[in-house]
């Protein structure tokens, strides 16, 4: 099968990074073995960044996968792909980053990651799972003190690029003033129809590259929204164009402010290798 070469940005920190990534949140998750069968299919047609977190429990999947991608040769190295994970709330304290960075390097069974994300900006009580037990459970959270712990962890070589996730302007100003290593990425939920103006004008003037997670709304998941691929206005330019609403989206949105994370959600995963062959 081709592989499609989908286009990079360059971060703050000197590494390239893939445009699009493969999600890999679900709720229910399908189990393990296609798990690993389904991130296969995805590097074969061209993924080569794939986006997971401790919480997401897709850790050892995903590096069970490409283990097995390097076996039957579809990459030549793990190098060629992008591999980005999160710290939980549960470790967000300097003391428990790096710990919390080993064991996802023990999952994926891999020596780093590229990127490494503070999850969301809070610390909470040990075994909080996701955020509707969060307000119950919420511990003082030293922002700078947990950056100075990703800091750590990038200059060990563990994590190529350090960043965050969920976090507002105030917040990240609040490291920026501080940080040795500036933050790569800021990910945050980003589509048409929240289009985070001001926070991309934050990033953008910090050099901060902005990466949105949900960019086609999580359609069919509990946690998302119709409103990207079952707008009006997207559905006739795909219908004129004869390609889906989501080739559409991805194709007029601006690269350059920011990369896209495919949600999990497999009936895309076919036919996404064809997203740069468009001609509106």
């Amino acid at each position: 099968m081709e592989c499609n070469k989908i286009p990079e940005v360059i971060l703050n920190s000197g590494h390239r990074m893939p445009l699009i990534a493969m999600g890999t949140v679900g709720d229910p998750l399908p189990p393990p073995e296609q798990l690993i069968s389904i991130y296969i299919d995805a590097i074969a047609i061209g993924y080569r960044h794939f986006d997971t977190a401790s919480i997401y429990d897709t850790e050892e999947p995903l590096g069970k996968a490409v283990a097995k991608a390097l076996e039957l040769g579809l990459i030549n190295n793990r190098d060629e792909l992008f591999i980005t994970s999160k710290l939980w709330c549960t470790d967000a304290h300097h003391d428990l980053v790096l710990p919390a960075l080993k064991e996802t390097l023990r999952k994926l069974d891999l020596s780093y990651v590229d990127l490494y994300l503070i999850h969301w900006p809070v610390r909470v009580t040990k075994g909080s799972k996701y955020l509707e037990s969060l307000n119950e459970n919420i511990l003082p959270f030293d922002i700078n003190a947990t950056w100075k712990g990703m800091e750590e962890c990038c200059e060990l070589g563990l994590a190529k690029s350090i960043g965050v996730s969920n976090f507002s302007c105030v917040k990240l100003k609040k490291i920026l003033d501080q940080a040795t290593i500036p933050p790569a990425v800021n990910q945050v939920e980003l589509n048409i129809s929240w289009q985070q103006e001001k926070l991309l004008e934050f990033c953008r003037a910090n050099g901060v590259h902005i990466s949105a997670w949900s960019p086609l709304g999580s359609h069919g998941s509990y946690w998302g929204s119709h409103k990207v691929l079952e707008s009006p206005v997207l559905q006739n330019i795909a219908s004129a164009k004869e390609k889906s609403v989501a080739q559409v989206f991805i194709y007029i949105y601006p690269f350059d402010a920011h990369k896209f994370v495919l949600e999990f959600v497999f009936k895309f995963l076919m036919y996404s290798s064809d997203w740069f062959k468009m001609d509106i």
